[in-house]
């Protein structure tokens, strides 16, 4: 079993509730889950990385990613799959080394380039033939935490939690 070292997020649905709200002054908003935000701080503690890859673009985002050490950001993105292997390949990974989260159909494509594959509880029906493990949580819920606990626990380092905050 080869540990995973790269995980590739889908932002709306995952990192988000996939709902987006717009202010009376036209910004938008968008809202993520803290248990999100700190499973990523220790899985970057670990030494590995994150990618966002995600189909709009928002300011948002690069925000979040930029207080999380998300290593890259890919937004405005048409085809996943293409920026998963250009990235894959840019790193030198194999596949059997990248994860992914994903919520509807166009996070199908970026799956291909992942050996373990997560859609939160509440991802489009569609995908989940084409999904590893479906999480408990919903997107925007700990989804993003839970697939990190899992992967931890995959490669025998869920003591680690406790470590990072002793």
């Amino acid at each position: 079993m080869k540990p995973i070292s790269l995980l590739l997020l889908d932002v709306d649905g995952t990192l988000t509730n996939g709902k987006i709200y717009y202010s009376s002054a036209n910004e938008e908003m968008k809202a993520f889950s803290i248990k999100d935000g700190l499973a990523l701080r220790v899985w970057h503690s670990l030494g590995k990385k994150s990618a966002i890859i995600t189909g709009r673009s928002s300011l948002i985002v690069e925000k979040r990613a930029k207080e999380l050490g998300v290593s890259y950001v890919y937004m405005g993105v048409s085809d996943k799959r293409q920026v998963a292997l250009e990235l894959r390949q840019k790193l030198g990974i194999d596949k059997e080394n990248i994860a992914s989260i994903g919520d509807d159909l166009n996070d199908l494509p970026m799956f291909k380039e992942s050996y373990l594959t997560f859609a939160p509880q509440d991802c489009a029906k569609q995908i989940i033939p084409f999904v590893g493990k479906i999480l408990s949580c919903k997107g925007g819920d700990g989804a993003v935490r839970e697939m990190i606990e899992y992967l931890l626990e995959r490669e025998n380092l869920e003591d680690y939690w406790l470590e990072v905050f002793n």
